[in-house]
């Protein structure tokens, strides 16, 4: 049986006294490409957080590739596993070009200069995101669609196996949506794992496989395609959307309440 991407068992995270995560077990696989879904406040980020390793409160195991993530040193964590979190931090004045080798930190020896692997990494990834004619622009005079551009490039620049996004698609025109579809699916062509959080259920309906959650648990694990899955995406969304067959991929529509008497 093939190892997982990743892997949880009692996966718990506590805010204060209060359990937003509740005993998670999950086995992502290798070489797909899944989306975390579910309401607001159902836990998605928490979860994608703790996967990442991001969250010290967090209690259970999480592993990588059937490595315990604690077990990792942080350089080889951060050379396998690459983060895009949302609304991250990054200096205004730093030109997009070293922005995005950031990424590209963990295989740098400590004070070494980029080498040229470091250099043709962040060129493919400013390529694949359309933002390589900027590269010598301060991230400050982006717009905030553009901006979500190059931290996606500094993400792909790491080439880790497994990417980990809470909601890529923030500030992306539809277009640079399919553009960002583009990305994953050749990632995931070449081997490469992609979980996301997304809030865009009918994007988030093209990835291979979808983790639904209500309440800080998994409510459903299963292929996007299924109608075991699509049932649990009613449920989960209290039958307020849709989903019907287009053009060969799944879309989600609202559902309008009916109006109330008087």
């Amino acid at each position: 049986m093939a190892v997982p991407a990743l892997s949880a068992r009692g996966l718990r995270v506590s805010l204060g006294s209060t359990e937003v995560l509740h005993a998670v077990d999950l086995d992502l696989s290798a070489g797909r490409w899944t989306s975390i879904v579910g309401p607001n406040g159902a836990g998605k980020s928490t979860l994608l957080k703790a996967l990442a390793g991001l969250l010290p409160q967090a209690r259970g195991e999480v592993r990588l590739m059937g490595t315990t993530l604690n077990d990792l040193p942080a350089r080889a964590r951060a050379r396998r596993l690459a983060w895009l979190g949302q609304n991250e931090s990054v200096t205004d004045d730093l030109p997009v070009h070293d922005v995005a080798m950031l990424g590209r930190l963990p295989h740098q020896a400590w004070l070494a200069p980029p080498s040229a692997a470091d250099h043709a990494a962040v060129e493919r990834a400013l390529r694949s995101t359309q933002a390589w004619d900027w590269r010598e622009r301060p991230l400050g005079q982006l717009s905030g669609g553009e901006r979500q551009r190059v931290l996606l490039a500094r993400a792909l620049a790491v080439e880790a196996e497994v990417l980990l996004m809470d909601e890529p698609l923030a500030n992306l025109d539809p277009p640079h949506q399919a553009d960002w579809l583009v990305v994953v699916r050749a990632l995931v062509a070449r081997g490469g794992t992609v979980v996301s959080v997304l809030h865009e259920l009918s994007m988030a309906l093209q990835a291979d496989a979808l983790v639904v959650m209500a309440q800080g648990r998994v409510t459903h694990h299963g292929a996007s395609g299924d109608s075991a899955t699509h049932a649990a995406l009613r449920d989960v969304f209290e039958h307020r959307i849709t989903l019907h067959a287009l053009q060969g991929q799944w879309v989600a529509l609202p559902v309008t309440p009916p109006e109330r008497p008087g």
